[in-house]
């Protein structure tokens, strides 16, 4: 351990705020808490102290030097003094909140060590640091000495984890159940090692007896695969010589406004196979064959006002069907 980390802190030194503006802008001046915080008023500098170090009232701390010379042996030195005062602080308090943040300082290496872990995946490695720093401060709220554990042994698996939650929520383009989601890993596991035995891509049947599911179970988890990438519509494929191909918005089927009303055609059906003759009649000679009412009338021998009645009276009963129905 570096000499400099035995020794207790028994002072911070601090300077006194200049009165007028200086080259780097006018420093704040902040009050001093703690049990020995006195009227006067001092200037928090951060060159070579942690940040929190105005605190003066934590006795019998080892002085921290600037976080990138402490090294693995010394963290851990550190992480075990500073979380034996931790237990002895009230949550919530100014000395809490400044010995819980230097040991998450100190142990940001951890951080990095497991989001090294992900570098190929597409998020930038920034994203991945922050999330993982989230684990980091709940492992540091959840560890207790008297476990008897290294704390990077306690860390390192709920840091982990949060970055796997992380992109097991945020890197598929379509939200599918956590079930399909573990399965797609397991069938490309499967499918790597089926395919180097067998020297070609196993089948579904395959997969389905080597992880002991049953065949529809293995088609649903290969189509849920298909939705943790997307492409853009307007995405255009790779040239490979040929002159190219449209993008794939121009090469997609044009729109079917008939399926629109698909359902009510259906809806209807029973229906009108339920009406009179006589309407089932009236019904195909007004919508299929286009004819008016008073051709109706004369083809029937009835009035033009008869045909319009009972044309009224049918479209009312199938309109109370559909109600009913939905």
């Amino acid at each position: 351990m570096s000499p400099r980390l035995d020794v207790s802190r028994t002072h911070i030194a601090t300077s006194a705020c200049p009165q007028g503006p200086t080259d780097s802008g006018s420093a704040a001046a902040t009050a001093v808490p703690g049990p020995r915080a006195s009227t006067s008023t001092t200037c928090t500098t951060t060159d070579d102290h942690l940040p929190g170090e105005e605190f003066e009232g934590l006795e019998g701390l080892p002085e921290i030097p600037p976080y990138a010379e402490v090294g693995a042996l010394d963290a851990r030195a550190l992480s075990k003094t500073l979380f034996a005062r931790l237990e002895a602080l009230d949550e919530g308090t100014h000395e809490y909140a400044y010995v819980r943040n230097t040991l998450v300082e100190l142990n940001l290496a951890l951080v990095k060590f497991a989001a090294a872990r992900f570098r190929s995946r597409s998020e930038p490695m920034e994203d991945i640091v922050q999330v993982g720093t989230i684990g980091l401060i709940k492992a540091i709220d959840r560890f207790e000495l008297s476990r008897g554990v290294e704390f990077p042994t306690f860390a390192m698996p709920t840091i982990v984890g949060e970055i796997k939650r992380f992109f097991r929520d945020t890197s598929w383009s379509v939200r599918v159940p956590r079930r399909l989601q573990e399965l797609r890993l397991d069938l490309a596991k499967a499918g790597d090692e089926l395919a180097q035995k067998l020297d070609r891509a196993p089948t579904a049947a395959e997969l389905a007896e080597r992880l002991g599911l049953s065949r529809d179970e293995v088609v649903e988890g290969m189509a849920a695969s298909n939705a943790y990438t997307a492409s853009s519509l307007d995405a255009k494929p790779e040239d490979h010589g040929d002159g190219g191909e449209a993008a794939l918005a121009d090469r997609l089927g044009y729109e079917d406004h008939g399926i629109e009303g698909i359902e009510y055609v259906e809806s209807l059906k029973p229906l009108i196979a339920s009406l009179p003759l006589r309407d089932r009649t009236i019904l195909s000679m007004r919508f299929v064959s286009n004819m008016t009412q008073s051709e109706i009338g004369e083809e029937l021998g009835i009035s033009q006002m008869h045909v319009s009645r009972l044309l009224s009276r049918t479209l009312v009963k199938l309109r109370k069907g559909l109600t009913v129905e939905e």
